[in-house]
């Protein structure tokens, strides 16, 4: 059985929405945040310190984006993964990348710099600045989204829970009151799926389970 480290509502959120996209069994193993400031044994298992750390027999991996195509392409070819002889391919290998590399980047510097830094290293212009720099990147999504309902090959893929959880973080950040109505739009069609509340509610039952608070990464600090 796979093993996800996770913590609520961080990047390791993608991975744990794949897997109940898929209605694939895993072992679920929650960790307050940062887990390298509150579990010093975890960077035994991964030096950076960082979630996610997804175990799959042999297989070790800890790039969220990189996990979604892992799993989709080895659990679930012609559903949530787009082959390379179909016509969106590229478009779905850019947008799942897009979605850590261009949309989640800025987001961490917002959170750092209007929440996890010390009060007197807060820096409001550096967090405004980067809100700016994430929302003016998630406009280009519009005229796409206003024509399809999902990012590529007309279905729901693992770029879109990619781009998701970016959408999930700008929810959290409250930033998706700025969404253009397309985007806005898109991110209640993937709010209202199955996988999505399975997913929510599976990372509040490990959290209790286990001990862990319940407050999203964003707050915990």
């Amino acid at each position: 059985m796979p093993i996800l480290y996770h913590c609520i509502s961080a990047r390791s959120f993608r991975v744990l929405w794949m897997l109940e996209e898929l209605q694939r069994p895993y072992d679920l193993r929650m960790l307050a945040f940062p887990p390298r400031a509150h579990d010093k044994s975890f960077l035994e298992l991964n030096p950076r310190g960082t979630v996610p750390l997804f175990i799959d027999g042999e297989t070790r991996m800890t790039e969220s984006a990189a996990i979604c195509e892992y799993l989709a392409l080895r659990y679930s070819p012609g559903a949530l993964n787009v082959a390379a002889d179909e016509p969106y391919f590229g478009d779905y290998l850019n947008y799942l990348h897009m979605s850590d590399a261009t949309l989640t980047f800025p987001q961490t510097l917002v959170l750092r710099y209007s929440r996890f830094e010390p009060a007197a290293r807060l820096q409001p212009q550096v967090a405004d600045d980067y809100s700016k720099w994430f929302l003016s990147r998630l406009r280009t999504l519009e005229p796409h989204l206003t024509a399809h309902d999902f990012l590529a090959a007309s279905r729901f893929t693992a770029a879109d829970v990619a781009v998701g959880y970016a959408l999930m973080l700008a929810e959290l950040l409250g930033l998706h009151e700025r969404f253009t109505p397309a985007v806005a739009a898109y991110w209640q069609r993937l709010k209202a799926r199955d996988g999505f509340f399975r997913a929510m509610a599976a990372q509040d039952a490990a959290a209790r389970e286990q001990g862990v608070s319940t407050l999203p990464a964003t707050v915990a600090n």
